[in-house]
């Protein structure tokens, strides 16, 4: 997989990463992703024949590792939701050797982990924004507790998952207090802790630039707790800024999209459940796969359009964010459609 060619769009920036959307639900109502007030009981969610297939699924990555795509995250909404992750998993490990792995929110894993595992699945993301049980069902709006996720995440290690990231998002009023508990909770863990500042995600959070605690802040008041050294990147193009603790209890990262943004070394396409390709987690618009995989076509032609629609990317939304130069109007994606 390594030697496969490399497609690259007009700032030359290769096609390494396809985030795999496989489905719209989630039984959680995150505040910064899914608002109950929005996503309520009247939304109408995508219809199953509207979801792409596993045969489709499997088409599109075939197609995108050819184009040099070398690792691919399952997303939702909630992938655990999905009835049939599992084979979906087994059918994507047969590509080459894929980087396949996961995000979660984790309440799901005590059911499917070992599973997961046994499908092939290479690694597993889980999201927790918060150890304090009352803060945790406040901000994702759910009936799950910070419980639930705990369990997931040692059915998880159980099932030989030793490595896990957790991702937190961090809005302005989030406590130092829950930040350091992070912290303290997974140090020593061997899972790395990764705090994501709070985004402009999607139109329907009504996020706002003073909601955001900056990711020096973050990396600031770890430090004075547990101090820490900075580390070079994993690979090209890794979102999050790495760090290690000097006694080596372990790392944490911090993605920092709003403050310090890293476009300039994106190489990731979304897949949405639907079948529509977003070139960036903050566009307006997306291409539609589906017709193509659906309609009468050439062989080739789903490769074509996909590394076609590559070459001609210009996204670098957090750097026009910063340059103060983007329409405050432009109705973006949501996140529940194209993962984080």
């Amino acid at each position: 997989m390594a030697d496969s060619p490399s497609v690259r769009d007009l700032f030359a920036r290769p096609l390494r990463d396809l985030r795999v959307s496989v489905t719209d639900r989630c039984n959680f109502r995150c505040r910064y992703c899914m608002p109950r007030e929005v996503f309520g009981p009247g939304f109408e969610f995508m219809r199953t024949v509207d979801l792409l297939t596993i045969d489709e699924i499997v088409e599109v990555v075939e197609a995108a590792a050819r184009l040099g795509v070398q690792k691919v995250r399952l997303t939702g909404g909630e992938p655990l939701l999905r009835r049939d992750i599992t084979l979906l998993v087994g059918r994507l490990r047969r590509i080459g050797s894929l980087d396949l792995a996961m995000t979660t929110n984790g309440v799901g894993l005590t059911r499917h982990a070992a599973a997961l595992a046994e499908a092939g699945l290479s690694r597993l993301t889980v999201s927790l924004d918060s150890l304090d049980d009352e803060r945790f069902r406040l901000m994702s709006d759910t009936r799950a507790g910070v419980a639930d996720v705990l369990d997931g995440i040692a059915a998880a290690e159980r099932a030989g998952f030793t490595s896990l990231k957790i991702n937190a998002v961090i809005r302005a009023d989030h406590p130092d207090s829950d930040i350091l508990d992070l912290a303290d909770y997974f140090r020593g863990t061997g899972h790395v802790l990764r705090f994501i500042e709070y985004m402009d995600v999607g139109s329907t959070n009504g996020w706002r630039a003073d909601q955001v605690k900056n990711a020096d802040h973050i990396a600031g008041l770890i430090g004075r707790h547990h101090p820490l050294r900075s580390l070079e990147p994993n690979y090209p193009g890794e979102v999050a800024r790495r760090y290690q603790y000097r006694d080596g209890a372990g790392e944490i990262g911090i993605i920092s999209s709003v403050s310090k943004p890293f476009c300039t070394d994106c190489t990731r396409a979304r897949l949405a459940a639907d079948g529509k390709l977003y070139t960036c987690l903050f566009a307006t618009e997306g291409t539609d796969l589906r017709a193509l995989l659906r309609g009468t076509r050439a062989p080739g032609d789903l490769e074509r359009a996909l590394g076609g629609r590559w070459r001609r990317r210009d996204d670098e939304y957090s750097q026009t964010r910063q340059d103060e130069t983007l329409p405050t109007s432009s109705r973006r994606i949501e996140m529940s459609y194209i993962g984080g």
